[in-house]
């Protein structure tokens, strides 16, 4: 580790940490995602490891909004591009970046950071905990619904992505704004979010747009023909929607499209309405998987920051030993969807716990009774456990339907 120096990156060494990131997932990236991640790149918040002059480790973030239970709004570290180099590994490197990165954000008195982790066994050790989970959800054309199911009529219509772009700027915040989980977007993060490179997409063809008075969806279709006839697969990037007719609606243009024999949705919510819509919910093949890890960074902060859904009044013993000022005892008290006071204190822990397990619970995508009988969760005084557990518990799954 001697050898080694962590420090923050300059403007002119994004080439430089684009490469080291690219080879570190064995990728090879190209101009046009380059330059409109370029766009979003911001150096101070950018950190290299570096053996002598060779860059070898990076780690950046991006400033963001994010839509906690109540719903409330808070300010989020979205942690991306860590990477190590190859024959640069089991040296540290990750824990040097990790450190620097946690240290940053403690100074600046950040509330929360999140991240989508490409190992599930790596961000445990710096107290990240899984706290959504999405699913791939495939339904074939046609999935019929039932008929007390409510379409809105009014007509959907393809556009261009610049007359998409208009609508959907004024769409997605308000939606965005009561969706655990939903992140706010900056012009550069909508760039991104609208990649279509031949080699971003690979076999699918460019990305359209579908418009409803109430909503829209995003999406790229994939042709395929066989000795029966047409095959193809949409895929579903985005689908947003203020009302459940619209939703409804926006679900029905894709199912009942010509030539298309399935529609999927790689980063659905785990409870996704439209599976309780179809008349038979079998024709949903879902595979659920991880979705954001939370480190509370700030715990009286990120405590504070969302809403709970029954009152609560309980002592937390925390343990963090990446971040030890979070360690120790504190005492949570909230009315029900009210303003929560956190404060240390030194009355006797209630539910014993990590601060992995407190960020699984987070945002309501684990709860604390179900970590707690996977020998997770402590509880320390009667009743605790269950007061605290319906407390962090929300009415919907947290979802982020973007990576970052």
């Amino acid at each position: 580790m001697a050898d080694l120096i962590t420090r923050n990156l300059s403007a002119d060494e994004y080439d430089a940490f684009s490469a080291v990131f690219s080879d570190a997932f064995l990728e090879d990236w190209r101009e046009p995602a380059m330059q409109r991640y370029r766009d979003v790149f911001e150096p101070a918040l950018a950190i290299g490891v570096f053996d002598g002059e060779e860059m070898i480790g990076t780690a950046a973030r991006l400033e963001m909004g994010i839509t906690l239970p109540g719903p409330t709004h808070s300010p989020l570290a979205a942690v991306t591009a860590v990477g190590v180099k190859p024959g640069h590994r089991r040296r540290g490197v990750l824990t040097s970046l990790m450190r620097a990165q946690l240290d940053a954000l403690h100074d600046a008195r950040s509330p929360i950071a999140a991240l989508f982790a490409s190992e599930g066994a790596i961000y445990g050790r710096f107290g990240y905990g899984l706290a959504s989970y999405e699913a791939d959800l495939t339904l074939p054309r046609g999935a019929a619904f039932p008929s007390t199911v409510d379409i809105d009529e009014r007509r959907i219509r393809e556009v261009d992505q610049e007359t998409a772009m208009e609508f959907v700027h004024r769409h997605y915040p308000a939606v965005a704004a009561n969706r655990t989980g939903w992140l706010s977007r900056s012009d550069g993060s909508w760039q991104l979010r609208m990649i279509d490179d031949r080699g971003e997409r690979g076999d699918f063809g460019k990305t359209r747009f579908a418009l409803h008075p109430d909503g829209y969806v995003i999406y790229r279709p994939k042709s395929n023909w066989t000795a029966r006839g047409p095959a193809y697969q949409l895929r579903v990037l985005e689908l947003v929607a203020s009302t459940p007719r619209a939703y409804a609606a926006l679900w029905r243009y894709l199912l009942d499209f010509d030539l298309v024999a399935e529609v999927s949705w790689p980063k659905a919510a785990i409870d996704e309405p439209v599976v309780h819509m179809l008349a038979d919910p079998r024709a949903a093949d879902r595979r659920i998987g991880d979705g954001l890890w939370v480190r509370l960074i700030e715990l009286d902060l990120a405590l504070a920051a969302r809403r709970y859904a029954a009152p609560v009044d309980v002592v937390l013993e925390v343990s963090d030993r990446f971040c030890p000022w979070n360690a120790g005892r504190w005492r949570l008290t909230a009315d029900a969807d009210g303003p929560a006071t956190v404060a240390r204190t030194d009355e006797p822990g209630q539910l014993g716990l990590d601060v992995t397990d407190l960020a699984s619970a987070y945002l309501g995508g684990n709860t604390l009774a179900a970590l707690a009988r996977a020998g997770r969760v402590a509880e320390l005084a009667p009743g605790a456990l269950l007061e605290a557990s319906r407390a962090f518990a929300t009415e919907h799954a947290p979802h982020c339907q973007e990576s970052f």
